[in-house]
């Protein structure tokens, strides 16, 4: 079974998650109009491309602020590597 960032990473910004009260739900978890890309709930398994989302401990800025780290995140590798040719990055 594949799993989606907040999955991997544990962040707890999952509706419900223990972390929602101090970040706030992850726009990640919630966005709707990436459901099923990379085999994901919602932007689970494209969160790169998602505004807001919880990375080292920061909500981060804009996609293109977090482009360069995002490429270099273990969970963005695992789902290119999880997905092969069917990637959509």
């Amino acid at each position: 079974m594949v799993k989606n960032c907040w999955e991997h990473e544990d962040c707890g910004r999952q509706p419900g998650g223990n972390k929602v009260e101090e970040f706030g739900v992850c726009p990640a978890a919630t966005y709707e109009g990436s459901n099923g890309i990379n085999r994901g709930k919602n932007a689970g398994r494209c969160c790169w491309k998602v505004a807001g989302t919880l990375c080292g401990g920061q909500v981060q800025g804009s996609w293109a602020e977090k482009l360069m780290d995002c490429a270099k995140c273990d969970f963005y590798n695992l789902v290119k590597i999880e997905e092969g040719e069917a990637f959509q990055p």
